[in-house]
């Protein structure tokens, strides 16, 4: 682990190649698991504010299960996640023709209808932040669905913290983003390099 600040961040992040490979995978991140998205209180606030603006790009199924339950729930961990439909997709996960599953809040972002990119947790996935009392942990949620990325992360010889450099800086800050670059440096230097 690297104690940056108040935060315990993993080694796989130095360790671990990764480039996402949303031709192969399909955006199943959007679609696997067993909740929906992390979020916040005020991202939950967000979310509901911002529906006029995505709502057309929303599956059908999405748009019911919404005005049904809302943008989010607490899962039974605890945590505030965005509301599924039919226990898989995020509510708002749309698709391009070619099948591929994308955020309709990033696409609008893209397009320039929005401000707001996506959830932090979503930006910097498949990076996990979770709060304790004295210290945030930063951790690899490493699984089958990401081996493309880690396949083309270690073909284009990018490292999971270099992938994640614009998302860990939005959460984190620049400073935290430099020690971190630094710490991993050294490691790879130290550890992994011949």
């Amino acid at each position: 682990m690297f104690d940056i600040g108040n935060t315990l961040v993993s080694i796989d992040l130095a360790e671990r190649f990764f480039c996402c490979n949303i031709d192969a995978c399909l955006g199943a991140c959007c679609i696997e698991g067993d909740a929906g998205a992390p979020i916040t209180k005020e991202e939950y606030n967000k979310l509901k504010s911002l529906l006029p603006v995505v709502w057309d790009d929303l599956l059908p199924r999405a748009q019911a299960e919404i005005e049904e339950h809302g943008v989010g729930y607490v899962d039974p961990t605890g945590d505030l996640v965005t509301q599924l439909v039919d226990g898989k997709n995020c509510v708002f996960s749309t698709y391009l023709p070619n099948g591929v599953c994308i955020c309709a809040i990033e696409k609008a972002y893209r397009e320039g209808r929005l401000d707001f990119r996506k959830p932090i947790s979503c930006y910097l996935y498949p990076v996990r932040v979770k709060r304790y009392p004295t210290f945030t942990a930063v951790n690899y949620d490493r699984w089958k669905i990401c081996k493309s990325a880690e396949v083309m992360g270690r073909r284009n010889k990018m490292r999971l913290y270099e992938f994640l450099k614009d998302p860990l800086i939005e959460r984190f800050g620049q400073e935290w983003y430099d020690e971190l670059k630094a710490n991993c440096e050294l490691y790879i230097k130290t550890y992994l390099e011949d």
